[in-house]
């Protein structure tokens, strides 16, 4: 077979080439930017992603650079706890929810899958019955069996299959994120959700651990706001923009204003997606993660369901002629993604604290089953696994790890 043609160096175009090596599938990935930076914050790694990441090879890696998160837990606004449940290994499967660095993610996946062409900015395609042609910028091209279009929201090989597709879709809701050196809260390995969109929300998790004990801590601060700047990933902020919104949050387990204070960075942008497309696959043409299915990042899924999306394509491209695997992936893939791009929406885990602001009146709480039953919260929760595909009737469970 004649290379694949992978557009975009980031998560999901480096498992891709792992995979497609990994089944001895030539390819070349190519890379917008002059030099790959440490940038971005945090990523979690549900099981369903982290299982195919230790088929690879990586969990080693992964295991000394992440924080294996064991639990979640989440609180109304006033500090009262509202749920927990244990995560991965901690709720018995066999595979671990990791907490990482993006930028130890990509490094970790760089090491394996071999040399990027970095400074290859796609401006567009062509395809014929024998292979697909890509344009870059500098004015040179590249040849190959299929092209992968793995370039993120801003996808240049889905701009031109789909002209009409239109800018990202606000959410309505801004958010604001970072890192903080501090010492570890509840354990050094919960992942907190905390209070509601309409008054501010927090997501606050450890991703490294240092040798003087302290954590690296990601930290997302979220709100419901009408009028938001053109989305950018990188876009500095500071910590005053929002600070009001959270000044009281001393609670027993954290003190979040100063966690806050002592911020490394923080970056703001708004919350966005897009609307599901109805296919991806032109010819020898298909996308994969944010470029096929940009969600916004209320269950700690984007960067998984783009790392399953590689799995599956890779498979389908080590048995089919180029056109009928990428036809048979989005057949696969298209429709469960879909689901998760809209239940992020509509009902992603932390629509737990909705239901208890909506109930409560965003007031303190005396008992929490005088709010809401357990079971109802078990299934909430429960309900998102499903939809994602990490469920434990998905994801075979073993004996939950002591």
């Amino acid at each position: 077979m004649q290379d694949v043609l992978v557009v975009g160096g980031g998560i999901g175009g480096l498992t891709l080439a792992l995979e497609l090596r990994r089944r001895n599938i030539p390819c070349r990935v190519f890379e917008a930017a002059p030099a790959i930076n440490a940038v971005g914050v945090g990523v979690n790694l549900l099981p369903h992603s982290t299982k195919i990441l230790a088929e690879l090879g990586l969990e080693p890696e992964l295991a000394r650079a992440a924080v294996e998160t064991a639990e979640s837990h989440f609180y109304n606004r006033f500090g009262q706890l509202i749920y927990r449940e244990p995560l991965g290994r901690r709720a018995g499967l066999a595979w671990p929810q990791f907490s990482i660095h993006r930028a130890d993610l990509q490094a970790a996946l760089m090491q394996r899958a071999g040399a990027l062409e970095l400074g290859k900015q796609c401006t567009g395609f062509e395809q014929d019955a024998g292979g697909v042609t890509l344009r870059f910028a500098d004015g040179s091209s590249a040849r190959g069996a299929a092209a992968i279009g793995c370039d993120g929201i801003h996808s240049v090989l889905r701009r031109q299959l789909f002209p009409q597709d239109g800018p990202p879709r606000y959410s309505g809701v801004n958010m604001w994120r970072g890192v903080t050196r501090w010492p570890p809260y509840l354990g050094g390995a919960t992942m907190v959700r905390a209070g509601w969109l309409a008054t501010g929300k927090m997501v606050i998790y450890p991703i490294r651990t240092h040798a003087d004990g302290t954590q690296l801590v990601n930290w997302v601060f979220e709100i419901e706001t009408p009028q938001y700047q053109q989305w950018d990933w990188n876009r500095k902020a500071r910590v005053e923009d929002f600070f009001a919104h959270v000044a009281q949050w001393r609670f027993d387990w954290l003190d979040i204003p100063a966690m806050l204070r002592a911020a490394e960075m923080v970056l703001e942008y708004p919350m966005v997606d897009k609307d599901p497309l109805a296919r991806w696959t032109h010819g020898r043409v298909t996308l994969l993660g944010d470029a096929a299915h940009p969600m916004v990042p209320r269950g700690s899924n984007g960067a998984g369901q783009a790392i399953v999306d590689a799995h599956a394509l890779a498979e389908e491209l080590g048995g089919k002629e180029p056109a009928a695997a990428l036809a048979a992936y989005e057949a696969k893939r298209l429709a469960p993604t879909s689901n998760v791009v809209l239940e992020n929406r509509r009902n992603p885990p932390d629509a737990i604290l909705r239901e208890v602001y909506e109930r409560t009146g965003d007031k303190p709480f005396g008992r929490v089953d005088e709010v809401i039953s357990l079971a109802e919260l078990r299934e909430i929760s429960d309900r998102y696994k499903r939809v994602a595909g990490y469920d434990r009737d998905t994801l075979k469970p073993k004996e939950a790890t002591r």
